[in-house]
């Protein structure tokens, strides 16, 4: 619990210091080679529901508060305790102790008292503190006021109804690789290992519960890959052929790359100005084993990168906004600022 609490923490404070969720998880990935994986998910499970829920987290810990915390790596500790103790089944008694020992993992032991107090509180006064916690916009749609805002002017009828979708649990959904199968012949291996999923096309699955890739049957072979539906129908929008050249820019993590070639015999060149994130589409395609030429360049520098040679297709998923998928990353709704729209259109 100590080290589950702790890295969830300083990754729930990696993100109000500007940083990306996913970017943070794979760096306590790498630097923590013997977490386990259930280890691992119970971390990513901790902060992505801080993030969810952060507006109506820090409405309750202000009641609970006579001053703002100036310690921040102790403040995202409590607020991934009251996550814990009020969205998941952790047993409260082990969430409070181990937060309680966690200030000392995070070398602020003069902490103890004060988290300890904090969390008993608010199993004393939960219900009450929770509904004062929803009397202000920021409290019920745990969304910044600008966004909300936004989101009113747009669709002032609506408003309330697309902040909520934006808090729901996002779906599994999976993806078959064509090369090694269909929707169908998948769905036979999931039912023989009693897993429930509705196909939804050809390659496309919907899992009845979401449950770790690596519990998945053949995922380690490449017999199937996650992806949300919507971005499984960039690839055959392409309407593919064999031999045809296709330019694949801003391709990380390699799921429209790796959905492109399960299609089609294709001459497939991956950039991405990040060599970081082509590490995340190369070990996608090993897995599935695909191959793709990788280079990391600025598309929009063509002279760097291009040999002259026309491309039959090109995939650009361009940078936006990410307000579209904050569902499963909530991240993005304290990450982005007012300004971002016209920054991202002017780029």
């Amino acid at each position: 619990m100590t080290e589950i609490q702790g890295h969830a923490a300083l990754a729930l404070l990696a993100v109000l210091r500007g940083r990306s969720l996913t970017a943070v998880l794979d760096d306590i990935r790498s630097r923590n080679p013997r977490l386990e994986a259930n280890e691992r998910a119970a971390i990513q499970d901790l902060a992505f529901g801080s993030c969810r829920w952060l507006g109506r987290l820090r409405a309750v810990l202000a009641q609970l508060l006579r001053a703002p915390l100036p310690d921040r790596e102790v403040e995202a500790l409590l607020l991934v305790a009251l996550y814990q103790l009020h969205w998941t089944r952790a047993a409260q008694h082990a969430v409070v102790d181990g937060a309680v020992r966690t200030c000392v993992a995070l070398g602020k032991p003069a902490a103890k008292g004060l988290v300890n107090g904090v969390l008993r509180s608010f199993l004393r006064r939960r219900e009450a503190l929770m509904a004062r916690a929803q009397a202000t916009p920021v409290g019920r749609f745990s969304y910044p006021q600008w966004w909300i805002d936004e989101t009113r002017t747009a669709w002032p009828a609506q408003y309330a109804e697309i902040l909520d979708a934006g808090n729901l649990h996002p779906p599994m959904t999976l993806r078959v690789n064509r090369r090694r199968g269909d929707a169908q012949s998948y769905r036979a291996t999931l039912a023989r290992a009693d897993i429930d999923a509705e196909p939804l096309g050809p390659a496309a699955l919907l899992l009845a519960k979401p449950m770790p890739v690596h519990a998945l049957p053949g995922f380690e072979q490449g017999l199937v890959s996650v992806q949300d539906l919507a971005a499984q129908y960039a690839a055959p929008l392409l309407d593919l052929a064999s031999g045809q050249r296709v330019l694949d820019a801003c391709p990380a993590p390699g799921g429209k790359t790796a959905h492109i070639l399960e299609l089609s015999n294709v001459e497939l060149l991956a950039l991405d100005r990040d060599a970081q994130r082509l590490d995340r589409v190369r070990s996608n395609l090993d897995r599935l084993g695909l191959k793709a030429r990788l280079q990391a360049a600025d598309a929009a520098d063509a002279r760097a990168w291009w040999d002259g040679c026309p491309f039959d297709r090109i995939l650009l998923d361009a940078p936006c906004s990410g307000s579209g998928v904050v569902r499963r990353h909530p991240d993005a709704k304290w990450l982005r600022r007012p300004g971002d729209l016209a920054q991202l259109a002017a780029e």
